[in-house]
């Protein structure tokens, strides 16, 4: 079975376009499965269509021969007679040259279109030129939301409807969610009951993901540094990254940190963000706060194993992706000097993270709403109902 994804709706929108699709994120989140799902839509419909996988060295050298061997291949396999079709290309970044190759067949072979994914920004952004700009519409395949982990484990739930869900339903939300914070967000995991098997799998995507192939891409030397960097960093999601503190950590130059925490952020492990102030120039020059991208990675990496509970800053973290994943325009945190924190400021508007909260108020909203007069708000799975702030179960976002 092959599970639809809430961004192939997106994702269709633009299959009939001229526009090159580009699919990209971190291995193992679903792209080839997301398109496979698009290659069904389109057979269903009787179009021609032919999907390519560029981790066949085969694959990788026809097409590395360039588009007119490519073409030929296309009517020796497929006695294709210049009608039109969809060519679907995984791991694009492994070609030599992918941006001249896609370029050449958007301008001169119209009736081919190009469905293509890739694994890491950071190496299709420095395979991409300039001249692609306008040929491409891009999506980054995040790993499951909340709403798609309840569709992976069966429980039909509709998020749609405008009224509160009932208590029952809360507490079955309630339990799922914890599931989903313990446990990791990417499918063939989700689709795992072992829990052995669940952390087999994601200390392979660990070892050959992170520690093989974003080492190799960055062609880092000193390995143990690195791995060193990994760990405290997994530690750290959901506090302030101070890289000299790092720096002095690793034993590691403080540019060279500078320089994997782009790296990192490239590939889909970590996002950092910054403090909020209606001064541009204040947000710039103050320490950002770092996530991990998925719990399951972060825990694995700090705690070697999957926790049996939600620890503070798992579920921060848990917020912070989920919020991401909304697509909404700006997020932030704030920090007064006085240490009065606010975990998010998303446009504008202050939210605290609280895994168990009670009526008690909190200082920093306070301060915040009276100094901006903006409403407060508490994400948190266990609603208070005598607190002076808007609280909000994390699926009520």
């Amino acid at each position: 079975m092959i599970y639809k994804r809430k961004i192939v709706d997106e994702i269709l929108k633009f299959i009939n376009t001229d526009n090159i699709i580009v699919l990209h994120w971190a291995r193992q989140v679903g792209k080839t499965h997301i398109m496979y799902y698009l290659q069904e839509s389109i057979q269903k419909e009787n179009k021609l269509n032919y999907y390519i996988d560029l981790e066949d060295y085969r694959n990788l050298e026809i097409l590395n021969s360039w588009v007119d061997e490519f073409i030929k291949y296309l009517k020796e396999k497929w006695a294709w007679n210049e009608e039109r079709i969809f060519i679907f290309i995984d791991e694009i970044q492994y070609l030599d040259n992918p941006s001249n190759f896609l370029k050449l067949i958007a301008d001169h072979h119209k009736n081919i279109r190009l469905i293509v994914s890739g694994s890491s920004s950071f190496e299709i952004k420095s395979k991409f030129k300039d001249s692609l700009v306008w040929r491409t519409v891009n999506f980054e395949i995040y790993p499951l939301d909340f709403e798609e982990f309840l569709y992976f484990k069966w429980y039909k739930i509709d998020f749609t409807q405008k009224q509160n869900f009932t208590s029952k339903t809360n507490e079955e939300l309630i339990f799922y969610f914890k599931e989903y914070v313990l446990n990791w967000w990417y499918p063939k995991i989700t689709l795992t009951d072992n829990k052995d098997f669940k952390e087999k799998y994601l200390a392979q995507i660990i070892d050959t993901y992170i520690k093989k192939d974003i080492r190799d891409l960055w062609k880092i030397k000193d390995i143990n540094k690195f791995n060193k960097l990994l760990e405290i960093l997994s530690s750290q999601s959901g506090n302030l990254l101070n890289i000299t503190e790092i720096s002095n950590t690793t034993n590691l130059h403080k540019q060279t940190v500078e320089d994997y925490l782009f790296l990192l952020e490239n590939t889909y492990i970590i996002r950092l963000i910054k403090p909020f102030s209606w001064n541009l120039r204040n947000e710039l020059f103050k320490m950002p706060k770092v996530y991990f991208l998925d719990t399951g990675i972060m825990n694995l990496l700090w705690l070697k194993a999957l926790p049996k509970e939600i620890l503070w800053n798992i579920f921060e973290t848990s917020i912070f992706t989920e919020i991401i994943k909304r697509n909404l325009w700006k997020i932030n945190f704030r920090r007064t000097s006085d240490k009065k924190e606010i975990d998010f400021i998303i446009n504008s508007i202050p939210y605290e993270a609280k895994l168990n909260y009670d009526w008690k108020k909190i200082t920093a909203l306070d301060y915040f709403e009276e100094k901006y007069s903006k409403s407060s708000n508490i994400i948190t799975l266990s609603k208070s109902f005598t607190s002076k702030y808007s609280q909000f179960l994390p699926w009520e976002l």
